[in-house]
């Protein structure tokens, strides 16, 4: 499978549009009328400011300090780029603060400080601390980054973590608590050598002593080779702390009968020679970046038997720092605690390795394209793992408890872990599970209009993201002066431009056409003109003949007049069942609209073919379809000969035994409000319903776009379903990355 490749036009866009940077603020209480700002600011915010005066503790009731972290740094050792100074660490810094936010619910700001001295430093972040229910340190270098973590977690009274450090330490021990129960070595038996004696490796070398390791059985070596009692060569007390008593000099002696092996060094460091010389079943965790001490590939051709994990995306177990940091501070933010300790980080480590030995869920298994089952090359669980949100911080909570760091317990975990479930947001999760999906499918993605930039950027985008192949429809010349002008001018040869012009098709194409459309008033001039100069009927031709496995139109015409074109070589009409269904995103939630496309006005028996395709589409999405037939009255009142068909249709269903949940004829508050569906006990619907069938296409319209202009939901779609190809038609206000979106939906042949 074809790698991403992201260009730094591409990446500087997506820091650039719609808004400079990577997020805002918005306020969680009403701020409009002189009440909500009197509430909000003077008189009213006195009342909280004298309590919290009164008894700090309650901070974390009236403002947003128990659920806000900074990640703070002073750029001195920016990812793999060194030291690019405070504020050339800013947009690394609000990356992490939106991953905070993305996996676990936590509020989080970036504060970069422009200091080299842990003194200055320090007195900032301490300074700080009532601000805050925890303190994320990244990307500060050693040794620095040790005294300024061991200085501020004994004067603050909040978690102080150092991601680099600690982060990498409990991943890398959730990995290793597996790789060892697979081989069937215990802890406290094995030989573990270290390569790297950095923060992240002298933290991977405490965690795995604090597990039970022995010292002398773990052997570090930096660039000079093994540290050993008596160096005196390159040393500094954290180093010295894990001198082993030892007459192994170098990496490649210490190598030897070796069970684990942890890399955080460079490329390269380790030999198939090295590997070799490791015991039975031997452990690698080899996690340089961007590229390991040894490439999986490697270690196993010389031992099959080894169990391997990097630091990368392209391999299996990955050790990703994106699996602790959100849920240990979720957790420890969550009983207010005053530091995160050794038994938070191993606890968080044994629930990390707890899930990975379960059942994978299908969402998890559908979003990476392959089954995973716990073994050799699935130790670690995936970031994007529905699971992680509940199960994590409820592990580190209790140790949090257990060991005193809280300040208030949770007394009812059960309520508690459910109300981590209400946090995550499912929509994430979706669109994350159908981008896999497409990039699993490798699609031949045909882009009908190539004279629109917008389009050329989402073919460019689909392309290099790894998704498939872009078929561009175009004039060669046209298309490049439109990437050139784009700022992708390379992408010209990467793309495949395709016109009547050039295709040794288009003979066959006009006959399949002149079959379907001589008796429709069509003669052979009307048949060269639609298939030769109709760009939309000649990527329609195109799909037909399987000479691309999907379709992207309508981001140039009203896409009443593109389905028009579409039914010259498709049926893509009401008659053969063809529907319009569009997916709202808001606050976490996804709702379907159907129908937004095809059908005006449906009768009873249209209204249940909507349901069923809308169902169809919210499956291949993910979700478990629940079905309203939205109307203004509610089960029969108010009476009115409008509603009566949204009240027939549930019958239609019920004569076809249909297999998903559905009701109506109500409104749309009983449709998605659990409290107003209490007042009806009898619905078969079990919870709020996630696809709403409108009375026509006009309501379909209006609801649609007032969501998208009112509340700002993202909207995609309309997914045309029903259709035996996979085509999909944008809007012709889509961005670049809407038809890009729609491209994905066309490679999964969602409907």
């Amino acid at each position: 499978m074809p790698k991403a490749k992201i260009t730094r036009e591409e990446a500087l866009a997506f820091h650039l549009e719609p808004t400079p940077g990577k997020f805002e603020i918005t306020p969680s209480v009403p701020m409009t009328t002189q009440r909500d700002l009197s509430l909000a600011y003077s008189p009213g915010v006195a009342v909280p400011c004298e309590e919290i005066a009164a008894n700090p503790e309650l901070a974390y009731d009236y403002t947003n300090k128990g659920n806000l972290v900074a990640v703070i740094s002073n750029g001195t050792a920016v990812l793999g780029l060194g030291n690019l100074g405070a504020l050339g660490s800013k947009p690394v810094m609000e990356g992490k603060a939106v991953l905070f936010k993305r996996f676990a619910d936590v509020n989080s700001i970036d504060i970069e400080l422009d200091t080299e001295d842990p003194d200055a430093f320090c007195n900032a972040v301490r300074l700080m601390g009532p601000t805050f229910g925890g303190i994320n340190l990244e990307d500060i270098k050693a040794p620095e980054c040790f005294i300024i973590e061991q200085r501020l977690k004994e004067e603050m009274d909040i978690p102080v973590f150092h991601d680099d450090q600690h982060g990498t330490a409990v991943i890398c021990a959730a990995g290793l608590i597996n790789a060892l129960h697979l081989s069937g070595k215990k802890i406290e038996d094995c030989r573990i050598v270290l390569n790297g004696a950095g923060a992240a490796g002298i933290a991977c070398l405490e965690l795995v002593k604090s597990m039970g390791a022995k010292q002398d059985n773990c052997i570090m070596c930096d660039t000079k080779g093994v540290i050993y009692q008596g160096r005196t060569e390159g040393m500094n007390q954290w180093k010295s702390a894990h001198a082993a008593q030892t007459d192994l000099r170098t990496l490649e002696e210490a190598m030897k009968g070796a069970d684990v092996f942890l890399g955080v060094s460079a490329k390269g460091a380790v030999t198939q020679e090295m590997v070799m010389s490791m015991a039975e079943d031997p452990v690698i965790f080899a996690m340089a970046n961007p590229d390991p001490e040894i490439t999986p590939e490697e270690a196993h051709e010389v031992r099959p038997d080894a169990i391997v994990a990097t630091g990368r995306s392209d391999y299996p177990n990955q050790v990703n720092n994106v699996l602790g940091f959100p849920y240990l501070f979720r957790g420890a933010l969550d009983v207010h605690a005053r530091a995160i300790n050794d038994e938070m980080k191993i606890a968080c480590a044994e629930a990390l390795a707890e899930l990975a030995r379960e059942d994978v869920p299908d969402e998890v298994a559908l979003a990476y394209g392959k089954n995973l089952t716990f073994g050799r090359d699935y130790i670690i669980p995936t970031p994007f793992d529905p699971r992680l949100i509940h199960r994590i911080p409820p592990a580190v909570a209790k140790a949090g408890m257990d060991t005193g760091a809280a300040r208030r317990p949770i007394v009812d975990m059960e309520a508690y872990e459910l109300s981590l479930k209400s946090r995550l947001d499912p929509t994430a999760s979706i669109l994350r599970g159908i981008n896999a999906r497409a990039r699993a499918n490798q699609a031949r993605m045909i882009f009908a209009e190539g004279d629109d930039p917008r389009v050329l950027r989402a073919a460019v985008m689909y392309q290099r993201n790894g998704l498939g192949k872009a078929l561009v429809v175009g004039r060669e010349d046209d298309v490049k002066t439109k990437l050139n002008a784009a700022g992708l001018g390379d992408a010209a040869r990467e793309l495949e431009i395709i016109n009547a012009a050039n295709t040794r098709h288009l003979e066959v194409y006009k006959d399949f056409l002149y079959n379907r459309l001589q008796r429709k008033g069509h003669d052979e001039k009307d048949i060269h003109r639609l298939a030769a100069r109709d760009r939309h009927v000649f990527a329609a031709l195109m799909l037909a003949h399987g000479h691309g496995d999907g379709l992207i139109t309508g981001a140039t015409r009203k896409s009443a007049h593109v389905l028009e074109r579409m039914n010259y070589v498709f049926d893509a009409d009401a008659e053969h069942g063809a529907v319009g269904v569009t997916a709202l995103l808001h606050n976490g939630r996804i709702v379907l609209i159907g129908d937004t496309l095809v059908q005006e006005w449906p009768d009873e028996h249209d209204l249940a073919t909507i349901a069923e395709r809308s169902a169809d589409v919210a499956r291949h999405l993910g979700l478990e379809p629940r079905v309203a037939f939205v109307s203004f009255s509610t089960f029969g009142y108010p009476v009115s000969e409008r509603a009566t068909k949204m009240h027939l249709a549930p019958k239609v269903l019920d004569a076809r035994g249909v297999g998903f949940e559905y009701e109506g004829e109500m409104t749309v508050d009983v449709a998605l409000n659990a409290q107003a569906q209490k007042a009806y006990p009898f619905s078969r619907l079990t919870g709020p319903a996630n696809i709403l069938i409108v009375p026509a296409r006009h309501s379909a319209s209006i609801s649609t776009k007032l969501m998208q202009e009112m509340a700002g939901a993202t909207v995609i779609g309309p997914i045309l379903a029903g259709v035996d190809k996979s085509i999909q038609i944008c809007s012709s206000v889509s961005t670049a990355n809407d038809i890009l979106n729609m491209a994905v939906l066309a490679a999964c042949k969602v409907g």
